[in-house]
């Protein structure tokens, strides 16, 4: 039995699957927030040759950042995405795989920087966004809806808005030109329940208005995969990924994992696998992304991770008992 064959035969274990749901791999994009951005062309090459084999659906170059925010040489390539250097490792993308590029509000120029689609090798324009940025969202949106992308609106840090204001965000959200809204635990402190409660809030605002729902879940609690599952039970079409969780902090719901579990006969695990003990594990002790008990700790209390990350930097790793003390009386 070849490889192949033995591969397509463990897709087929799965009786149905609903073949609406897409995945993305954030393996550069995310992971570029562990390295400012500073991936060697091999190794994106390398995760760009497994998401094409490997039949994902999109790969996230990383970030249309603002030159007059974000300096050069300090951030790498990929924190600015000029077409020049995507396509040097893309060509003309002649492949069923998307390619898409994160613009966060107020740090991304926009109206310049983002050509229109004909003339770019982008086919999705992501705007990330916390809750009082919203009018800026909308207005990017638009733009790159008008300019020929597809477009999401990833609304940042959802466990720390209050429900009235997130149902305001939503309805706006809803009403605008976007295709997909993202329910995102930037600070992966959901458990299954927020996940439902959630979902059944995006889905009410999005399905009246044809728009669909994406999930993009952090590691802290060692939850990402499970929450990304719930969440695409429960009607989640858009899933974020990335090889081997490569992300900032404890990272993401594993590619590899998600791929294994939705059973598509599309997906092929094998490109993946090879490309994560070619390229993401040997970079594992020098980023450090993954669980661990200070990721824990903030996701716990529902903080950002950059705590975490500082406390991780401490030269002998720092006083564990001492840093969780500091983040519960600043509570």
């Amino acid at each position: 039995m070849s490889k192949e064959n033995g591969e397509g035969k463990f897709a087929q274990k799965w009786v149905s699957y609903r073949p609406e749901i897409k995945v993305l791999d954030v393996t550069i994009r995310d992971g570029g927030l562990m390295n400012n951005h500073h991936f060697s062309d091999e190794v994106v090459r390398g995760v760009y040759d497994a998401c094409v084999q490997g039949g994902i659906d999109y790969m996230e170059f990383g970030y249309k950042g603002s030159k007059k925010i974000f300096s050069s040489p300090e951030h790498g390539p990929w924190k600015f995405c000029d077409e020049a250097d995507v396509r040097r490792i893309v060509g003309d993308n002649d492949t069923s795989l998307k390619l898409s590029v994160m613009a966060d509000a107020e740090r991304t120029d926009y109206k310049e920087d983002i050509l229109p689609a004909d003339q770019s090798v982008f086919d999705m324009i992501r705007v990330a966004t916390y809750i009082h940025q919203i009018p800026v969202a909308l207005d990017m949106v638009k733009d790159a809806h008008d300019k020929g992308y597809e477009t999401t609106v990833n609304v940042m840090a959802a466990s720390t808005v209050g429900e009235r204001e997130l149902d305001g965000a939503l309805e706006l959200l809803a009403s605008s030109e976007v295709d997909c809204i993202y329910l995102v635990d930037s600070f992966g402190s959901f458990y299954s329940e927020h996940v439902h409660f959630l979902m059944q809030k995006y889905l009410k605002f999005a399905g009246a208005r044809g728009k669909t729902v994406g999930i993009h879940a952090h590691n802290n609690q060692q939850l990402a995969y499970a929450n990304t599952i719930e969440a695409a039970i429960k009607g989640a079409n858009l899933l974020d990924s990335s090889m081997a969780g490569l992300g900032r902090g404890a990272g993401n719901c594993q590619t590899e994992l998600l791929l294994g579990f939705l059973h598509n006969p599309r997906y092929r695990l094998r490109p993946v696998l090879n490309c994560i003990q070619e390229h993401i594990e040997p970079m594992r002790q020098e980023l450090r992304w993954g669980f661990d008990l200070p990721y824990m700790i903030t996701g716990l209390l529902n903080q950002h991770p950059r705590a975490a990350m500082d406390f991780k930097s401490e030269e002998g790793g720092g006083d564990l008992v001492k840093f969780f003390d500091s983040l519960v009386s600043s509570e």
